[in-house]
């Protein structure tokens, strides 16, 4: 994205736009970054950077390899940073009632509740935690943006319990039943479950500038984000899963989701 730089014909300001070109961009007060793991038998990966500056941060999310199609659309994946909580990822064990999934309520105790939604555009408040319209589409995305930084999260970060959490599951790899992944969504009932549970997870860590990501296993067992608070916040305006009207059921013969 760097453009070729083009020297004035007058010397004095040709040397003048070089110096300020040189001139080192202002450094984050932070910086925190995370190597997702994988839940609920994802295949999928994923990095993230948060460079804080002030009440600002520089989010930069890479994912890939997550179910690509849902209901013969892209794929919507929402995420979020988690807080207040123990900040750790959860593990196969605090699957409550044994079906196979770790949904979302399961994993609240370890990674807490929403503090911001990572939307591709737009307000990142808790209340836009089911706002698929401003998720993630598909299962290779980018979300690279700046956006507004709540005093909860900037604490948790601060803390080193912040947790970012991707969601929806790919019927093809999930663990479960399909009778599981099928059975409404303990956060929205119109959606499956499988669409709404965890599939990556890691633990925001502070980090030197220019450092990899680091911060979740491969598995995403024992690892990062926490929280008492149970479910994802739902406010105002977030679900787009009534688009197509009534639950929407996934078979696990199609290959995405």
């Amino acid at each position: 994205m760097n453009k070729a730089m083009r020297f004035l014909a007058v010397p004095t300001l040709a040397l003048g736009a070089l110096a300020m070109a040189s001139s080192p961009a202002m450094a984050a007060d932070e910086s925190y970054s995370s190597t997702l793991g994988q839940l609920n038998g994802t295949t999928g990966s994923g990095t993230i950077t948060v460079d804080v500056t002030g009440d600002k941060a520089k989010v930069n999310l890479q994912v890939s390899g997550l179910a690509e199609t849902f209901m013969d659309a892209p794929y919507p994946h929402v995420q979020h940073i988690h807080g207040g909580a123990l900040g750790e990822c959860p593990t196969t064990a605090d699957d409550a009632n044994g079906d196979g999934i770790l949904n979302t309520t399961d994993g609240a105790p370890s990674y807490g509740g929403i503090q911001t939604t990572l939307t591709t555009s737009g307000a990142t408040t808790p209340a836009e935690g089911l706002n698929l319209a401003l998720g993630g589409q598909g299962g290779s995305y980018t979300i690279d943006r700046e956006i507004d930084l709540n005093a909860e999260t900037k604490a948790s970060l601060e803390a080193g319990t912040a947790v970012v959490v991707v969601h929806g599951l790919d019927p093809a790899t999930a663990t479960g039943t399909e009778e599981a992944f099928n059975s409404p969504s303990d956060l929205e009932p119109s959606l499956p479950l499988g669409a709404t549970s965890p599939a990556l997870c890691g633990t925001l860590v502070a980090s030197q500038m220019g450092d990899m990501p680091a911060g979740g296993a491969d598995t995403g067992v024992a690892q990062e984000t926490g929280s008492n608070t149970a479910i994802l916040a739902l406010g105002g305006g977030l679900v787009l899963a009534a688009a197509a009207g009534g639950t929407f059921m996934v078979r696990r013969s199609n290959t995405n989701a």
